[in-house]
């Protein structure tokens, strides 16, 4: 049985990938399903399950400081975002907000867009990022 990770992604309205400087347009919420579809045997014989890989050299973490209130902004760059710890709250241009709390991931990519709105709910939010290349090609990844 192939099993799959559902992700939250936010991009141009366009539904493409935005990293490419997009038309300055607004960024909406969509979902996007992961493919676990590579697995493994590890010694004690448990299944594992996988997705595709990618390179990503510029991973960090971020806490986002209690309070913390962002005006409209793009990502720096398309990147997967996982919540460690506290609650973070993003809008997107046509005004609907979803809330990620720790162990969710969600997929920042509208960079060259107006961007999204980022408040900390329950914080200070312990956040990695992950940046994603634009030589990723999210379609054939999540695909697995």
């Amino acid at each position: 049985m192939v099993r799959a990770m559902r992700i939250t992604w936010f991009h141009g309205e366009s539904g493409e990938h935005s990293g490419d400087g997009g038309s300055g347009g607004g960024s909406v919420f969509d979902e996007l399903d992961i493919t676990l579809g590579r697995e493994r045997r590890d010694a004690q014989g448990h299944l594992l399950r996988s997705s595709n890989v990618f390179a990503s050299s510029l991973v960090q973490f971020t806490e986002l400081p209690a309070g913390l209130d962002q005006t409209w902004h793009p990502a720096p760059r398309r990147q997967l975002v996982t919540i460690l710890s506290g609650m973070l709250e993003v809008t997107v241009s046509d005004g609907s907000a979803r809330r990620f709390g720790a162990g969710e991931v969600f997929l920042a990519d509208d960079a060259g867009t107006s961007g999204h709105r980022t408040r900390v709910v329950d914080g200070p939010v312990l956040v990695q990022f992950a940046p994603m290349g634009d030589e990723v090609d999210l379609t054939a990844w999540a695909a697995g």
